[in-house]
């Protein structure tokens, strides 16, 4: 820069007409691009096809043809849907608890545990109660099975918001403990001594049955869902204390400088969410097995992770990927009749997590140019 006219004013000189290095493009990871685009979820589940179609064609099968007898079997009948609403509905009240502890960053992954204590805890009114009218012990039996997985919920909040332990670890190993207490009780205190030396309680009555619709196995558990899923949708739009959580997940700092006291919140969240695993529990124990036994979820718990994720915690979606994964569910099962595993659904909702993840992480890339 040079003085024009003896005053301070500076300008600046031309650029050198020597040639300089070319732009060049660089990757950056910006870490504030937390919001994927809406279509991200509907790309995961066509690429996890695609994927998934490659090891089906190297089995010797078409993969179309066994996308369709799927779809057929999940969907293409009465049964088959109704059978998908049955599968959906844990899948629904999981993926819902899990997604209001994702609000605020809480990544619950003890569903499966929590579902587990609210079978044994709904059992335990059957056992111990047993001459109850059908009014008193369905709703003893609801209580019970949201109260212990409430508990259980607690038990993964209190370490984190007292003594810092990462809620991962701890949920996670609680649901090894509930496992493993489903296993004593089913072996031991109430094992039915008319099962033929099978573990398991003795069936439940018909007062201690969900009501089912028609001849179908589908029970009013799904109603169970449908009315926490509006509630959960009315509280996170309109009231105070859905802001407080929607303000905690995008910025945690603000949230305390605020006033909002984050380790209550965290508290009430796993209470909730913990409550709603442990309804699934009771929906399953009483409204499809009628009786506690090893084995009573198939993976609910951990399924629903991806529930969850996938609906990117919307109301909405959660009520349509529930369908979809209790789809795959029943679908699995179908293939069987053309020489295929059921472990099928499994590969495609391992994809799909797969790819879900990877489509969150390369949104956060972005390409830049620099000199």
């Amino acid at each position: 820069m040079s003085p024009v006219n003896g005053s301070n004013t500076a300008v600046l000189e031309p650029a050198s007409s020597k040639p300089g290095k070319r732009p060049s493009l660089r990757l950056e990871y910006d870490s504030s691009r937390t919001r994927t685009p809406w279509w991200t979820p509907f790309l995961s589940v066509l690429l996890a096809l695609v994927f998934c179609a490659i090891f089906i064609a190297a089995n010797g099968m078409n993969p179309i043809t066994v996308y369709e007898k799927m779809f057929r079997g999940a969907f293409g009948t009465s049964y088959g849907f109704t059978e998908t609403l049955v599968k959906a509905i844990p899948l629904l009240l999981c993926g819902l608890g899990i997604a209001v502890a994702y609000r605020i960053s809480v990544w619950n992954i003890g569903a499966e545990g929590q579902l587990t204590v609210g079978a044994m805890a709904a059992t335990a009114v059957t056992i111990y109660f047993p001459d109850l009218s059908s009014f008193w012990s369905i709703l003893l039996m609801l209580l019970f099975g949201i109260a212990a997985g409430a508990v259980w919920g607690l038990m993964t909040a209190v370490p984190r918001t007292h003594f810092g332990v990462n809620e991962l670890i701890t949920s996670l190993m609680l649901n090894y403990v509930a496992l493993l207490a489903l296993d004593y009780v089913v072996f031991g205190p109430w094992k039915d001594p008319k099962g033929f030396n099978f573990p398991g309680s003795p069936m439940f009555t018909a007062a201690q049955s969900l009501p089912v619709l028609g001849s179908t196995r589908l029970h009013i558990g799904l109603i169970f869902g449908l009315v926490a899923v509006i509630i959960y949708y009315l509280m996170i739009r309109f009231t105070r204390w859905g802001y407080e959580l929607k303000l905690i997940g995008a910025n945690p700092i603000a949230a305390r400088y605020a006033g909002i006291h984050i380790k209550r919140h965290i508290i009430i969240v796993m209470l909730i969410s913990g409550g709603l695993a442990g309804l699934a529990g009771m929906a399953e124990v009483s409204g499809v097995t009628h009786k506690l036994m090893q084995g009573i979820s198939p993976g609910y718990g951990y399924t629903a992770i991806i529930v969850a994720w996938l609906a990117k915690l919307n109301p909405l979606g959660l009520i349509i990927t529930s369908i979809l994964f209790g789809g795959l569910i029943v679908g699995g099962f179908s293939v069987q009749t053309i020489g295929l595993p059921s472990s099928i659904s499994e590969m495609l909702q391992g994809s799909i997590l797969f790819f879900l993840i990877a489509g969150d992480m390369i949104h956060r890339f972005r390409i830049r140019r620099s000199a």
